[in-house]
């Protein structure tokens, strides 16, 4: 089977091009990736990296893949364009305007693209101008003027709006999802580092501890395929027009992933943890003893794995049920399957469809929520277990890899077939 599709690839020249095509574009960004600023101070870096112990850049980190600890042109990553897509798609739900866009079909969802790249912008001058001054209280980053702070912002927010172009040029050019692939590339990129780091703080004999390491990661993996392919299947009749014996119905189901979210409430959740963080960090240099020692209680919560753990838990888990319900409204559900003629057997078109559907996706939501909420603490779990404070690469990070290789293995498969299925016609 993988010989017959890798022959196909070969065969194919359209096929081929764009599979050279996204692998030229990933060389390209990691070479941007490996630019660094100006005025680093490595020492510094390396001690603020180590007391932040990566939970101020954990968002960051997540998107650049490393970059931010060599503070690379590229440190901001495509951050700034996936913050605004969030934002447009809770806005969505919010402006009937934008609500009215959505329904548009593929104009509508470019036109609401659109918007996530303009709102990149000004999400990318914000974040970096706040993470400069950060780096540059912490003297990290040794800026002497107001002109070089300025210069250094527009270059880092022009890459990450460089790098999201770049992105989305796979997606129309190359296979597979860009941007997801850009943040996966990321990922992937840093691991080497990790397994590095990770083998060397290892004493001598501790084979058992990496054996259980790597058993872990293959369970983390297996589980996640399997529940991002499980689907509840809620069977749909669907009424053809006629009358007599030219009435029939059409069967077909209405898929209810568990897994609906995503890595999005990973995400809101790391953003609210951040931004305490980073404020505390600026505080602690405040005039008032006030200030800085409410800086230092929050530093200090954040500091501690337990307390962290189980926020970052609770967050993860009221979040999925909050970008569940936006992504899919049971009653708007309803409404859509009776304008369409369609009906669940058994259950009254209307306000008990919708019932039914709202206490159906609840019951899959949960599971669905506790597997992202344990994804997110997992390495967490691993670190308290075992020692290790190298391994920080997490469920999350795994998460976004496994289902950004699995859809672009079925966006590959996708076109070998419709390529076999034309040269047979």
């Amino acid at each position: 089977m993988i010989r017959e599709i890798f022959l196909q690839i070969i065969k194919s020249k359209d096929l081929r091009n764009r599979i050279l095509f996204t692998l030229g574009v990933f060389v390209f960004i990691r070479f941007i990736a490996h630019i660094p600023l100006p005025q680093i101070d490595k020492a510094q870096l390396a001690n603020f990296l180590g007391q932040s112990q990566n939970q101020v850049f954990g968002v960051l980190s997540l998107f650049t893949g490393g970059s931010i600890s060599r503070l690379s042109i590229d440190m901001l990553g495509v951050g700034p364009y996936i913050t605004g897509s969030i934002i447009i798609q809770l806005l969505t739900k919010a402006i009937p305007s934008w609500e009215a866009i959505s329904k548009e079909g593929e104009s509508g969802r470019e036109k609401l693209n659109q918007y996530s790249r303009y709102l990149a912008v000004p999400l990318g001058l914000i974040q970096g101008y706040g993470t400069i001054a950060l780096l540059k209280s912490q003297n990290v980053l040794n800026i002497a003027s107001s002109a070089q702070m300025i210069e250094i912002l527009m270059v880092i927010t022009a890459t990450s709006l460089f790098v999201m172009w770049m992105g989305e040029l796979i997606s129309e050019k190359g296979i597979g999802n860009g941007i997801s692939l850009v943040i996966a590339l990321g990922i992937i990129a840093g691991l080497p580092q990790q397994f590095s780091n990770t083998a060397a703080a290892l004493q001598a004999g501790q084979y058992l501890t990496l054996i259980g390491i790597l058993l872990v990661a293959v369970l983390t993996v297996t589980v996640i395929v399997i529940v991002n392919e499980a689907e509840r299947k809620i069977p749909i009749t669907y009424a053809r027009r006629g009358s007599g014996p030219t009435a029939s119905s059409v069967d077909s189901y209405l898929p209810l992933r568990i897994n609906t979210a995503g890595v999005i409430p990973i995400i809101f959740a790391l953003s609210f943890l951040t931004f305490p963080a980073v404020i505390a960090r600026f505080l602690t240099t405040a005039k008032s003893d006030h200030l800085v020692s409410l800086a230092n209680h929050v530093t200090d919560f954040l500091a501690n794995h337990l307390y962290y753990g189980i926020a970052y838990f609770l967050l993860v888990f009221a979040f999925t049920f909050f970008y569940t319900y936006i992504v899919m409204e049971p009653r708007q559900v309803a409404e859509n399957l009776q304008k369409q003629s369609g009906f669940i057997p058994g259950i009254r078109p209307g306000n008990e469809t919708a019932s039914f559907l709202n206490y159906t996706i609840t019951r899959i939501t949960v599971i669905g929520a506790l597997f992202l909420a344990l994804i997110a603490i997992l390495p967490l779990v691993i670190q308290q277990a075992t020692g290790l404070q190298t391994l920080v690469i997490g469920g999350t990070s795994i998460l976004i890899v496994v289902s950004v290789i699995i859809d672009t293995g079925r966006q590959i498969l996708s076109q070998v077939s419709m390529r076999r299925y034309d040269a047979v016609s």
